[in-house]
This record gives C-alpha cells, sequence and structure tokens, in this order.
C-alpha cells in the first residue's frame, strides 16, 4: 500500500513563505502526475498544484504566482514552495495523485497556518 508522509508546515506571517515536501512510498511515483491539495476548516479538500509525469505543471487561480510544485523523481518527492502567504491559505496541505478519483491512500497531512 502506498504510504505518502507530508512534512513542513507550521505557523507563518501573512506574506511569509515555507515549502511542503512530500514522500511517496512507491516504484510508480515516477509514472504518475501528483498534486498537492487543502482543506480547510468547513470547506472540501481543493486541488492547488499539479505536475504531471513530464514535469508539466498548473496551479488553481487562488494560488497562481505565488505557489510552484515541483518534483524530484529519483528520490519519489514532490515539493510545494509557498510564497507570499495570506490568511486564506490555512488549511492542511495533502499530496496525492494529480487525479483525486485515483487517489491513494491519504497521508497525514501537515498543517499551514497564516496568521500575524
Amino acid at each position: 500500500q502506498v504510504q505518502l508522509v507530508e512534512s513542513g508546515g507550521g505557523l507563518v506571517q501573512p506574506g511569509g513563505s515555507l515549502r511542503l515536501s512530500c514522500a511517496a512510498s512507491t516504484n510508480t511515483f515516477s509514472r504518475v502526475a501528483m498534486g498537492w491539495y487543502r482543506q480547510a476548516p468547513g470547506k472540501q479538500r481543493e486541488l492547488v498544484a499539479r505536475i504531471d509525469s513530464d514535469g508539466n505543471t498548473s496551479s488553481a487561480d487562488s494560488v497562481k504566482g505565488r505557489f510552484t510544485i515541483s518534483r524530484d523523481n529519483a528520490k519519489k518527492m514532490v515539493y510545494l514552495q509557498m510564497n507570499n502567504l495570506k490568511p486564506e491559505d490555512t488549511a492542511v496541505y495533502y499530496c496525492n495523485r494529480g487525479i483525486v478519483t485515483l487517489a491513494w491512500p491519504w497521508g497525514q497531512g501537515t498543517q499551514v497556518t497564516v496568521s500575524s
């Protein structure tokens, strides 16, 4: 069973930056699209950024220009660089496959809190 372990979250002031990391325990990693999702209290989980197996990326309008997704296939890692953070970015962040209907079991996520 694939395991996903997210890390790098924390408390940051508005305008600050964080870099999230996700380790995946699957040898199929390099062949699948990956995504970063987030879920704020009382809201549905949403996809914020996606990277396909060729390295092509896309992101939600709400984070475009501020968040950058990247991957290291050799290490089976996916990253999310988050800059100019806003209070509305506060959420638990998860990584998983880039197509949510094909998702692996969800990890524990990492909490990001943006507050002064």
